[in-house]
């Protein structure tokens, strides 16, 4: 606070206890000095108010109400670094939003963001649940992801297909606007969603040997993704056509 707030905070104080209360010029000019190097703007000085439930006057209050003795600056700086402490132990520290390489501007950003929190100006950054999915994905990650139009480039892209071929196969389809075999679980060899069909190799005693990933899918695989396809655009177009 600058010594305008410290002044206001010493009227407000004065108020409530005139035990505090200086009448001699002298004696309130060295009050105020007093009150405003513990409290004052320094890099560690404790703000009048924040945005996020901090007041100072508070403080000053729950004080007066639950102790006999008159009000010292330390009674309102024990509580600001209580809130300091609780809120940064709430803060997870988000993923920041510039180049990880650059590694002043990522250590600069995450210190600002503590530095805000514990401040008051920034809420804390809870950690989200795996269940979350994308939506709590920070709004400028999303812009800097769409600008780019993929985690993978192209070129990286092209020079990994050979090495996932039913990968590729996916994407090609999705980007032909063809069904997205593996969106269903395959019936003839039970592989889930997600996942290549596979190729099983049967022993001489009719058990089964080895199973490895196959770069197409099954054919029934095909259909049975063709259908619920076409199940998905007919329940789009039927609210439009009503």
């Amino acid at each position: 606070m600058d010594r305008r707030e410290t002044a206001a905070l010493l009227a407000y104080v004065g108020r409530l206890d005139p035990r505090i209360v200086r009448t001699d010029p002298g004696e309130v000019r060295d009050q105020l000095t007093q009150w405003h190097a513990l409290l004052g703007d320094q890099d560690d000085g404790v703000p009048l108010v924040t945005g996020h439930g901090w007041d100072a006057r508070v403080a000053a209050r729950r004080h007066i109400r639950s102790s006999p003795y008159p009000i010292l600056p330390a009674d309102i700086v024990r509580p600001w670094d209580l809130y300091r402490r609780e809120r940064l132990a709430r803060h997870s520290d988000p993923t920041p939003s510039v180049d990880p390489d650059d590694q002043a501007a990522w250590t600069a950003e995450l210190v600002g963001t503590r530095r805000a929190v514990a401040a008051g100006t920034a809420q804390p950054a809870q950690a989200r649940a795996i269940t979350s999915g994308r939506d709590g994905v920070d709004p400028r990650l999303k812009a800097r992801l769409r600008e780019i139009g993929s985690p993978i480039p192209p070129a990286a892209r092209e020079a990994l297909a050979p090495y996932r071929p039913a990968r590729a196969a996916r994407e090609a389809a999705v980007t032909q606007g063809l069904p997205d075999a593996l969106s269903v679980r395959c019936e003839w060899c039970q592989a889930p969603v997600g996942e290549p069909c596979r190729r099983r190799r049967i022993g001489p005693n009719d058990g089964v040997r080895a199973a490895t990933p196959r770069a197409t899918p099954h054919p029934g695989r095909l259909d049975l993704a063709a259908a619920q396809q076409a199940q998905r655009t007919e329940q789009v177009q039927q609210p439009a056509l009503a």
